[in-house]
């Protein structure tokens, strides 16, 4: 997983928004967030002890992320192995001390494929076959649109 949590991109966003984060800046990318919170749950099923851990009432997944993210920023590296990552979420739930810091802004390139359900890869399918119908349209109507200099002038063949 690589992150990028640089402080002049958490200034370029203070600076556009008025010195204020809103909530989708502090937003890390949401599959990050779905693997972490996966690999939580299916530790948790095959680890009941873990299970009760994880359902920890002061505890919670977006606390989570941003223990990681202060984390990753504090050790200066940008690339970390899954188990690293991993770690650091359990270290999070296992530790009733542990303050997740400070929200920031941070984007995380996850190397996990996505598996869609059926009815999500419908959905997809159906807006792509969309998309494609609206763009060939577009494409006609603009076709059929004659130019500004080309109303009336007819040319004559001289042959």
């Amino acid at each position: 997983m690589f992150f990028d949590i640089s402080e002049k991109k958490q200034l370029q966003l203070l600076k556009r928004n008025n010195n204020k984060l809103n909530a989708n800046d502090m937003k890390t990318t949401d599959h990050f967030k779905k693997v972490i919170s996966d690999h939580l749950q299916q530790l948790a099923v095959n680890d009941p002890l873990f299970g009760e851990t994880l359902k920890k009432s002061n505890k919670n997944i977006d606390d989570c992320i941003t223990y990681i993210l202060n984390q990753v920023k504090a050790s200066g590296c940008i690339g970390f192995a899954d188990d690293e990552i991993f770690g650091m979420a359990i270290h999070y739930y296992d530790e009733d001390d542990v303050k997740p810091g400070k929200k920031m802004s941070a984007t995380v390139v996850v190397n996990h494929a996505v598996e869609l359900t059926e009815l999500e890869k419908e959905k997809a399918r159906q807006i792509a076959i969309d998309k494609a119908v609206e763009e060939e349209r577009a494409k006609l109507i603009k076709k059929k649109q004659p130019k500004a200099g080309d109303i009336g002038v007819e040319q004559i063949s001289l042959f």
